[in-house]
């Protein structure tokens, strides 16, 4: 069986920091491993008009920052198909008629739903589109056959939804859809990166983000301005790593050659870690460190960035031969699911049945 990943991001705004160690930098890994035969990138734009109706220009607009944080990143359109999800109508089509294989009820319990209806406030103004997020995610994920999606971990119940879905197609219908399987984050500090704010969540709409494109000087005044612990009041005080935003971050970005680099006195986190803890260590001290940590990290992001943005008719080819691509799998797999469904009226294999019948 062929290995394919598919994955991708809604086009709501620039990606930051939590994208990057929560599946981004995971991509590009996956992405040179040599072990996936192909890789299929989405700017879900579609999804992002279920609760950006009315505003289509933003959605329009994010389109090309998302692309160019992809590219800044080191996904290589060489090596993986990067493409638009409205460009693939095919989706829409497996959207509907999965939708027959799910409940109202199921949907209302999946968590993730359950949290974003929550934290966009909708209540009981829903919009049906949305609310179908986790089929329309089915559809994206079935019609490229993906045996592998990497993903943070807000995201399992849509691939446990996705898999409940392929399972019930697969029995109804027979042996069609590929059951895929979510891959992880190594890194467990990676799996849900925090807002500079000490909040659980980095989120565009809670301003608490460090963004991929950030320049150098305002990723310092964020990292400076980040939560800590609340109780390390003093230099001497001892002090909470847990839960502490930038041990958190410097759990997901730190290496061994950094301190070398920039705190030659500590060996590694671990001894970083146990000194704030006894007391002696303030928080300006780490977060300089962390400060020097992303800046190498991030330096190189944003100077591809910049590189492409001064070629937007190339990244646009990119999209467009991507999005080529991308349908043209897209069809092959809805011709299966419709001759599954025997829905395929018109097809040679019908028209020999009813001649041989006559």
């Amino acid at each position: 069986m062929k290995q394919v990943i598919l994955t991708g991001d809604r086009p709501t705004g620039r990606l930051h920091v939590g994208h990057y160690v929560g599946s981004l930098a995971r991509r590009v890994q996956l992405q040179n491993s040599g072990k996936f035969d192909e890789i299929y990138i989405m700017i879900a734009d579609a999804q992002a008009l279920t609760d950006n109706a009315e505003h289509p220009e933003k959605v329009r607009q994010n389109i090309l920052q998302v692309a160019l944080d992809y590219l800044a990143c080191g996904l290589d359109p060489e090596k993986s198909t990067i493409f638009i999800q409205s460009m693939v109508p095919e989706l829409t089509e497996l959207t509907f008629y999965y939708m027959n294989l799910v409940t109202v009820s199921r949907v209302q319990r999946n968590p993730t739903v359950k949290s974003e209806i929550q934290m966009r406030g909708f209540e009981t103004s829903i919009p049906v589109g949305f609310f179908c997020y986790p089929i329309s995610q089915a559809a994206d994920i079935t019609a490229f056959r993906a045996t592998a999606v990497p993903v943070g971990e807000d995201q399992l119940p849509m691939l446990e939804q996705c898999k409940e879905i392929v399972h019930k197609f697969n029995t109804v219908y027979g042996e069609t859809l590929t059951d895929p399987q979510i891959i992880l984050p190594d890194n467990q500090a990676c799996l849900r990166l925090p807002g500079i704010d000490g909040k659980a969540k980095m989120s565009k709409s809670l301003g608490n983000c460090i963004y991929l494109s950030d320049e150098s000087e305002d990723i310092r005044k964020k990292i400076m301005s980040m939560f800590t612990d609340p109780n390390h009041l003093r230099v001497q005080d001892p002090g909470r790593t847990e839960g502490n935003p930038v041990f958190i971050y410097l759990d997901a970005f730190c290496r061994p050659e950094h301190f070398a680099e920039f705190l030659p006195e500590y060996q590694n986190l671990d001894e970083l870690k146990a000194h704030y803890q006894r007391g002696g260590l303030g928080d300006v001290k780490v977060k300089k460190f962390l400060n020097n940590v992303m800046q190498s990290e991030l330096g190189p992001i944003r100077e591809r960035r910049k590189m492409w943005e001064s070629r937007p008719a190339d990244v646009f080819d990119i999209l467009k031969a991507g999005s080529e691509k991308a349908r043209a799998t897209a069809a092959k797999t809805l011709d299966d699911v419709r001759h599954a469904m025997r829905i395929d009226y018109f097809s040679e294999e019908n028209l020999k049945q009813l001649t041989a019948q006559e």
